[in-house]
């Protein structure tokens, strides 16, 4: 594929206007045991600015058949799947015929395919971000070339195609095939067309004159709960409505939960894909589960207007899209639907996975240049997402929500079917709300990594504050200090409960603020900065309020509160401020009482990641016993059937160790000894086999009949990675050798053999691969497909061989000539993970 460069886009829509694409594709090799390929067929009308010029259209083929602009036939002996097709001799008025044959994807890039185990079906789903759609059709393949599309395609006669439009009529196309027409697409980008086909469950309803569907694999129909995916989605449509004050422009609204995909969900404008595997439910979840959900389908909606309708000109801007879909997803979770602690979840979820990303060497301002499509594709980050949301969460409370508003319906209403920059919508900001915004933004965006807040406290001998000091640091390499709006919490201690006295709001700027109105006042037992989490920064507590926190963050009743605290702690283990085992403790005294199922989730996750990588080797099997005790007994008090109780559950089969805790779990495959209202379904099974295999205490034979239980595709994804999991040199060889092959896996596969490849619990036995990653991690990123690609160089980095030795090895690799850039970027990313990791346990070593 062809690596466009910005310089190149920008000449080409200088250029080019597209009035239309017509696509024909015929699908019926899809079902053919030998299809791999399939003929596309596009005619592209275009207008020249400059009559005589050149220009060149994106063809990412298998092989191109003929090509004719304006009825001469186009010499294609230059054309490559790298370069495309040349053109030269334009006029003022063009049409441009391409018949090839593209290739079906089994990476989850271009026109998806796979096959059901279940049934045999086949299906198909398109996924054309960042530049994707030339896999499919030939195109000018860049987000300000926008046009519109009418599709055809011919499938089996018991498929349904869905793409972004309805279907205009459907006509019989030989022995058991038809062709579905759809109408003519409203204009949008290339990325956010749209096909999928295949013999989908399809539920309809609709909404506010919305027609609404939702779809699944036939073999999948079952856990369909189509009721609340609608439920959600209405909601999303009536808030988003309600305050956008723009209608949802298109006819329909279709949403397909499809296998195989790299990411949450796309944006498809009318045809939105999810992935299957994150979002079907085929056993019990809890409502963490059913959140994370609910944000993605609001986020994906949210995109309908911001990126859809109104476009970011190039990808320099795709930090706005995918910012504000996050603000916005969580905006309308806490305001429209069951989940109204949204603010904590993101937060702990996607928040904390902003603060890492800013903390990498790799770290970027929210807004960055990017030059080519290469730069973009590592740059769906935390920065882009989950930082970019702060920032405009932030900006929101500056300005107020209303000017906020009233700025995004004029930006709205002046760039609807267009593309637009931040600069267009922050002049909108700044005529609504009558706020100079170009400092804050500067500030914000336009540099890179995260403060640190931390509060200076001088209590007199009355009890009473006689001064507080907020401390604010940066990093010697980004050394801006930035104006943080926060709220800033006295809480007292009364009966076990953290009772929150006061809440003041302030700016803080440069290095120290004084809070000078907080002077006289009787001293809170917790003095919480940020509360109610307004700013992106780092939290520290003062002793007295951490010596309260470890004794009582349960008292708090706000889930945000005691959130912000959860986040302290862990930034302190990261940061080796606190060590692992304090910060388990910490823990383990805390998180039982825990009552946000969020907050139970993440924390969990943290607890584990810290026995990984941040405890002392000598201590760490200390704090895994502690950890499965105190799970074991969390999952015995929890209410049976709960959420909670399945967390815990769930922590319990990943904690366990001993001998003792790895016959519980087998027991509970057998049906021994479950604890009461705990249903060990079919992920939970998995979940325990799992453990098992990697700890030695189950092995092939035991994958093998589990997946004799589950034949789906889950079950399979499932079983590859349990396989995966079986501690033997032999195994490992033998998956390596499948991972770095000639043949490119499936990503379903390719990603389960990577994550059960390497694991806690078998350090030692990976240990001889680190040499080898880096003899592969070149050859691997040549030879496959983007996402597959960047999963291996990190999932593949020898992360849990926390050593010297595996940052010496990295900076040598480092040295080498001649990586791309986005290669090292991920590589360094690794390495800063296992120097973190290192500061990190030398810190808990020395609390021994």
């Amino acid at each position: 594929m062809r690596n466009l460069t910005q310089v190149e886009a920008t000449e080409r829509a200088r250029l080019l206007d597209v009035t239309g694409y017509d696509i024909k594709l015929d699908l019926s090799t899809a079902v053919q045991a030998d299809g791999r390929t399939f003929r596309s067929v596009t005619e592209v009308r275009f207008r020249c600015a400059e009559p005589g010029a050149s220009t060149f259209i994106e063809t990412a083929a298998e092989s191109v058949r003929s090509a004719t602009l304006n009825g001469t036939p186009i010499d294609i002996s230059g054309w490559s799947a790298e370069k495309g097709l040349t053109l030269t001799g334009l006029a003022a008025e063009n049409v441009l015929v391409v018949d090839a044959d593209f290739g079906y994807s089994n990476s989850g890039q271009g026109l998806h395919r796979t096959v059901d185990p279940v049934d045999g079906e086949t299906y198909l789903y398109s996924q054309f971000e960042t530049a994707d759609a030339q896999r499919v059709f030939a195109c000018f393949d860049q987000p300000d070339l926008k046009s519109v599309y009418t599709w055809h395609a011919t499938v089996p006669e018991h498929w349904r195609v869905v793409s972004n439009m309805p279907v205009e009529r459907e006509e019989p196309a030989g022995e058991a095939l038809k062709t579905v027409h759809f109408a003519e697409s409203a204009r949008m980008s290339t990325y956010i067309t749209a096909l999928c086909a295949g013999p989908y469950h399809e539920v309809r309803d609709s909404h506010d004159s919305i027609d609404l569907g939702v779809y699944c694999r036939a073999s999948m129909a079952q856990y369909l709960d189509a009721d609340d995916l609608f439920l959600i989605t209405k909601q999303g449509f009536d808030f988003f409505h309600e305050k956008f004050q723009v209608r949802y422009p298109l006819p329909k609204y279709d949403q397909l939960w499809v296998p195989d995909f790299n990411a949450g969900a796309m944006e498809n404008f009318g045809c939105v894909t999810h992935a299957e595997s994150h979002y079907i439910f085929r056993s019990q979840v809890t409502d963490f589960e059913y959140e994370q959900r609910a944000n993605t389908i609001l986020h994906e909606l949210a995109h309908m207007w911001f990126g859809d309708l109104v476009t970011m000109r190039w990808w320099n801007d795709l930090w706005l899209n995918e910012s504000f879909a996050e603000w916005a997803s969580h905006w309308c979770n806490t305001h429209a639907t069951r989940f109204s602690d949204a603010w904590t979840t993101f937060l702990s979820i996607r928040k904390n996975w902003g603060y890492r990303q800013d903390q990498l060497s790799s770290t970027h301002p929210v807004y960055c240049e990017m030059p080519d499509l290469e730069a973009v594709e590592v740059n769906f980050d935390g920065i882009t997402y989950a930082k970019g949301a702060s920032v405009l969460k932030q900006l929101v409370a500056y300005v107020g929500e209303e000017p906020f508003l009233a700025g995004l319906r004029a930006y709205f209403g002046k760039h609807a079917w267009g593309n637009a920059t931040f600069d267009d919508l922050l002049s909108e900001l700044e005529t609504a709300s009558g706020r100079e915004l170009r400092k804050f933004a500067a500030q914000w965006l336009e540099t890179a990594q995260v403060n640190t807040l931390r509060p200076e406290v001088v209590i007199g001998a009355d009890g009473a504050y006689e001064q507080v000091l907020v401390r604010q640091e940066a990093p010697a390499g980004h050394p801006t200090l930035r104006t943080h709006r926060i709220g800033v919490g006295l809480y007292d201690l009364t009966d076990g409960r953290l009772v929150r006295r006061e809440r003041v709001e302030v700016d803080v700027t440069g290095e120290l603020t004084e809070l000078s109105l907080l002077h006289g006042k009787p001293a809170a037992d917790v003095l919480l900065l940020n509360d109610d989490d307004l700013t992106y920064t780092k939290l520290r507590l003062d002793e007295r309020s951490m010596a309260t926190v470890v004794q009582h963050i349960a008292g708090f009743d706000s889930s945000l509160a005691r959130a912000l605290c959860w986040t302290a702690a862990w930034d302190m283990t990261r940061d080796a401020e606190l060590s692992a085992r304090d910060y388990v403790a910490l823990v383990l005294a805390g998180l039982p009482a825990e009552t946000d199922i969020n907050l139970v989730t993440a924390t969990l996750r943290q607890a584990t990641t810290t026995l990984t990588f941040y405890a002392d080797p000598a201590w760490a099997p200390t704090g895994w016993a502690d950890l499965a005790r105190t799970a074991r007994t969390a999952l015995a008090a929890a209410e049976p059937g709960s959420g909670f109780q399945l967390a815990w559950a769930r922590a319990y089969a990943s904690a366990a160790r001993s001998g003792e805790d790895l016959a519980t779990l087998r027991g509970w495959l057998d049906g021994a000894e479950v604890p009461a209202g705990l249903t060990v379904d079919t992920e939970l099974r998995w979940t325990v086999l799992q453990s098992l295999v990697a700890n030695g205490a189950a092995g092939a034979a035991d994958v093998e009949g589990e997946l004799a239980r589950d034949r789906t595709a889950s079950g399979e994804r499932e079983a590859a990675y349990a396989h995966a999991l079986v501690p033997t040199a032999e195994n490992k060889a033998a998956v390596w050798a499948q991972l770095t092959g000639p043949e490119a896996l499936p990503n379903w596969r390719n990603r389960a053999l990577l994550q059960g490849f390497t694991h806690p619990a078998q350090v030692e036995i990976t240990a001889p691969y680190r040499e080898k990653y880096f003899a592969a991690a070149a050859q691997v990123w040549a030879q496959r497909d983007s996402e597959p690609a960047q999963e291996f160089v990190q999932l593949a980095y020898p992360a849990y061989l926390v050593e010297e030795d595996t940052v010496a090895a990295t900076d040598a690799w480092l040295a080498q000539e001649g990586h791309p850039a986005p290669l090292r970027r991920l590589v360094a990313e690794g390495r800063d993970g296992v120097a973190r990791a290192l500061k990190a346990r030398a810190r808990d070593a020395r609390t021994a």
